[in-house]
């Protein structure tokens, strides 16, 4: 392990600490600070290519809490299948969990999209257990983000992924981890304080480059 924690070219969180963050925490603390190239605090999530790896060969190399791994990855063309080494990822079939919409103040901030691995070759694949939440911003968040920093637009095109293997009897999302949608969960002193850094830094003008 290096002197930043890390193991394997993954950034590890100190002792005592976990990471669960809900979809609203996701997308304002880390994605769009991704975005806005600004520093993440905690900066804990890994940069990775998701293909070709099998959801099983991301150990080592997304942030792994518990039965869930996290990385950033450049947002892909639209398609159905999102091939892999041994499989490939599909939209989940379920309409409600195609694409979902993620608010932050009343505000639309993101879209969450589900996949489900399948092992072999599109579309007559075996499935698995293993899910991919699929987060990015809203096309309004995105285009502020790189407004703010005076980036180009190709700079913002970034997604942060959730790949977790779903037990049978699991009845929430994330087998009871993440938090889902972030209704209802109370904040703790830390969250607090990664909010008012937030609000202060939307505040803040950016010269253009």
């Amino acid at each position: 392990m290096g002197e930043d924690g890390s193991s394997n070219g993954t950034r590890r969180l100190p002792p005592g600490f976990r990471f669960y963050p809900s979809d609203e925490e996701l997308v304002v603390h880390f994605l769009r600070r991704k975005a806005s190239l600004l520093p993440c605090h905690p900066d804990v999530i890994p940069d990775l290519e998701l293909y070709p790896y099998d959801p099983w060969q991301l150990r080592g190399k997304a942030l792994e809490e518990g039965n869930q791994w996290y990385f950033f990855s450049r947002k892909q063309p639209p398609s159905h299948y999102r091939r892999t080494n041994n499989g490939y990822w599909k939209k989940a079939h379920h309409a409600d969990r195609q694409e979902q919409p993620i608010f932050s103040k009343q505000r639309l901030i993101g879209l969450k999209r589900h996949y489900v691995f399948h092992i072999g070759e599109a579309p007559s694949g075996v499935m698995t257990n293993w899910i991919m939440d699929e987060y990015s911003l809203s096309s309004d968040t995105a285009s502020s983000s790189s407004k703010r920093r005076g980036t180009k637009t190709e700079r913002s095109k970034w997604v942060v992924c959730r790949v977790y293997e779903q037990s049978d009897g699991d009845d929430e999302e994330h087998g009871g981890g993440s938090g889902g949608g972030g209704g209802g969960i109370e904040l703790s002193c830390l969250d607090e304080v990664f909010l008012s850094l937030e609000d202060e830094l939307d505040d803040i003008s950016y010269p253009s480059c």
